[in-house]
Order: C-alpha cells, then sequence, then structure tokens
C-alpha cells in the first residue's frame, strides 16, 4: 500500500536560480508580487497568498570565521498529521483536506471561515497566509491538480541542478537517508528536517536557524 508521495529538497545542491519560485507562479497562475529592493537578494521578502514557493537567502559568519551564504527553497511541509487542517476543521470541515492517495494538504475557499491567526499559529513552520480581499487561505499545494495525472511537481521539474526528487514516500525517505550519510563525510552536521513528520524533506549542512528561523519544527 503506498504511503503517499515526498519531496526532497537538497539545500547543498540549490544555487538560489529560483527557477522553483517562478514555475510554481507560473503553473498556479499567481499575480506577481510588488516589492522594493532591502538589501538582500531575497525577493520577495515573505511567502503570501500569492507567493507559495520562495527561495530565502540568508547570510553570516561562521565559528571559524569564515562567511557563509545559505538557500532555502520554502514551501509547505505537507505534515503528515497536519496541524492547521485540524486547526480549520474545527471551524469548518470543508475548509481544509489531506489527499488520501498522495498525503498533500488542501486549503478550500471554506477556510476563511476558521481564524486565521489560530490556524497559522497551528503551524510549526509559520506557512498559511490569507488573502486580504477573499479572507481565504493559501499556500503550496504539491501540484495536486499535476501529480493526480502522473506529473511531478512544477518546482521540482524546474530545477536544473537536481537539488530537488519527487515520488513515493518510501523512496524519497531513501534516497534522503543516502544522502545525508554523504554528505556527513565532508559536512558533519548534514541532517535531514524533521523526515519523519513531514512529506517535504529538506536537507541542510549546517544549523537549521542558519537558513530560516522556520526551517525546523
Amino acid at each position: 500500500m503506498s504511503k503517499g508521495k515526498s519531496i526532497m529538497v537538497d539545500t547543498s545542491r540549490c544555487t538560489a536560480c529560483r527557477g522553483c519560485q517562478v514555475a510554481c507562479k507560473q503553473w498556479n497562475g499567481l499575480p506577481g508580487t510588488k516589492t522594493r529592493q532591502l538589501g538582500t537578494y531575497q525577493n520577495p521578502q515573505d511567502v503570501s497568498a500569492e507567493t507559495w514557493k520562495l527561495v530565502r537567502f540568508s547570510e553570516g559568519i561562521k565559528e571559524n570565521g569564515k562567511p557563509y551564504w545559505y538557500f532555502f527553497s520554502e514551501q509547505c511541509r505537507h505534515c503528515l498529521e497536519p496541524p492547521c487542517v485540524d486547526s480549520i476543521g474545527g471551524y469548518q470541515p470543508e475548509g481544509a483536506m489531506r489527499d488520501e492517495a498522495t498525503g498533500a494538504v488542501i486549503f478550500k475557499p471554506a477556510s476563511k471561515e476558521a481564524p486565521f491567526e489560530e490556524v497559522k499559529g497551528a503551524c510549526p513552520y509559520n506557512i498559511p497566509r490569507q488573502d486580504a480581499k477573499s479572507k481565504e487561505f493559501f499556500k503550496c499545494t504539491m501540484c495536486l491538480d499535476r501529480i493526480t495525472n502522473n506529473r511531478i511537481p512544477a518546482c521540482v521539474q524546474s530545477c536544473p541542478t537536481g537539488a530537488m526528487a519527487f515520488g513515493e514516500r518510501d523512496a524519497i525517505v531513501e534516497m534522503v537517508k543516502k544522502r545525508v550519510e554523504e554528505l556527513k563525510k565532508t559536512t558533519p552536521k548534514a541532517m535531514a528536517l524533521n523526515p519523519d513528520e513531514v512529506r517535504v524533506i529538506y536537507i541542510v549542512t549546517d544549523d537549521p536557524k542558519k537558513y530560516h528561523q522556520y526551517a525546523v519544527a
């Protein structure tokens, strides 16, 4: 019996081309976001109701005095036991769902009947966003419309470096384990983030907090 789908995001292979970010907008028909330069290559500054995939940039100084510049292509983690679905369901059972075949977590228009701040607070990755006009909640859908038609997510297809991979959960989990073992040979801090709790599994080579405040639950 299938355990659903999963995505691997190997940050060590990410070049921050932002192809995944653009592909997400193109496939989902999301509008461009008006932004301004705030002194960082990251743009826009946060995920939103119209930006479901965002390449985050983080820079600083390591313990050895050398600088680091890390990339983190953020999206919904599609938790195996999604607290957002429980939170919305407490107010409107038709507002959110977890697709049984794939595990994808989906928000529906009726989500607006739940208190947004409570739903956002339930997410350990700070992902849900609300549209200012419709009041509906939005986030990555794992391209459910694509994967149910035997296509891979748009972000995965767009990645030119192999930093992302999509497939059956067991196969992806095994791929993540092997990649972490390989990376540990040269970067001892390499790890997978919450692999037993989420479907979108990130691999990092340093302290997760150096990548993003909500990189790990």
